[in-house]
């Protein structure tokens, strides 16, 4: 294996890897075949940091199955690796390791949970997360909620064990990138932290194309989810002097458009855009129930208007699923919502 100093990067992680606990590279070194699972609905930081996590056991000589529930979004095609993920474990093969990245909880991975109940029963989860709501379901957790991405965390793990940012051609550091693009929206969101930045520069410096990948993530769209953007922001609601905005993704609009449900990925960072907004909410029809997507500004914690309906996140980025058709969740929600909104006072910026 070889050390991520092996071709002289001038960005050096050494410091901010030790936060790696020793536990994490212990279980990884030990386990020969491990299943890597990230979250439904995915996005490029559960697909990056669970693809990144395969490729440091391969790298220990070990065997590693990245695994989402979900068929992959055809947003993420151009990143190399994406076509390696499954929709289920490989039946042939004797899990020693589960690592279960980018979940709050273990339910989000989606049913390949209760597909494979025996093999979740019998083999050790190590559970690698950023949520601040993380439920610590693992064997052992590692939580990091002042990262800004899993895939923040992971890069910090291939330092430690000493897997080059390089490998693959600059497979991992690209898959690590995008991740970190993702989840900081392009280094604008305030979980970008100074650690987030030099992980930035170190993944750059190991070929992440990080232009590429930002214009790939944000700035790309089919003319479909073009036009099912333009459905869901003309109807764009408002309260509370205009602190609250709230739309409704419908079922019918995906119809209408043309488009599938991933290229609603998007939809609630434009409604964040909104100038006098404190909460951004965006519900989902979701067949019997509404997914919503939240977005708060300093003063209003996303995480306890979404904790209240059994959902998760962090403070400025959290979500749920209620199981209310869209007309009462919006009911609901928005009552809570407005008095978050309003505790805060008029001296908010």
């Amino acid at each position: 294996m070889g050390d991520p100093r092996e071709a002289d990067p001038k960005v050096d992680l050494t410091a901010y890897a030790a936060a790696v606990p020793d536990e994490v590279i212990e279980r990884l070194r030990a386990a020969r075949r491990v299943l890597t699972i990230c979250h439904e609905n995915p996005e490029a930081d559960a697909l990056g940091s669970a693809l990144a996590i395969a490729m440091l056991v391969e790298a220990n000589g070990g065997v590693a199955t990245p695994v989402c529930a979900d068929p992959m979004p055809a947003m993420y095609d151009f990143l190399p690796g994406m076509e390696r993920f499954r929709q289920e474990p490989s039946a042939d093969v004797d899990y020693d390791l589960l690592v279960v990245g980018d979940c709050g909880e273990l339910e989000r991975i989606g049913p390949v949970a209760q597909s494979h109940r025996a093999l979740f029963e019998r083999v050790p989860i190590l559970d690698i997360d950023h949520h601040i709501s993380n439920r610590h379901f693992g064997a052992f957790d590692w939580v990091d909620p002042h990262s800004s991405a899993t895939c923040e965390m992971v890069t910090l793990l291939a330092w430690r064990m000493g897997v080059p940012l390089t490998s693959s051609d600059g497979m991992l550091a690209s898959a690590l990138a995008a991740g970190v693009v993702m989840d900081t929206g392009n280094f604008q969101h305030p979980n970008t932290t100074p650690r987030t930045l030099v992980v930035a520069a170190a993944l750059r410096e190991a070929g992440a194309p990080l232009s590429e990948i930002a214009r790939r993530i944000y700035r790309t769209k089919a003319n479909t989810q073009l036009v099912l953007f333009g459905r869901v922001l003309s109807r764009l609601e408002s309260d509370c002097d205009g602190k609250l905005v709230w739309s409704t993704l419908e079922l019918a609009d995906l119809v209408a458009a043309g488009a599938s449900a991933d290229e609603s990925e998007g939809l609630i960072d434009m409604l964040a855009q909104a100038r006098d907004a404190q909460a951004a909410i965006l519900f989902k029809e979701a067949d019997g129930a509404t997914r919503i997507s939240v977005r708060t500004r300093e003063g209003v914690d996303a995480t306890v208007l979404t904790g209240t309906f059994g959902g998760g996140g962090h403070a400025r980025a959290a979500g749920a699923t209620i199981y209310l058709p869209a007309p009462e969740a919006r009911r609901v929600v928005l009552a809570l919502a407005a008095e978050l909104v309003q505790a805060i006072g008029p001296t908010a910026e």
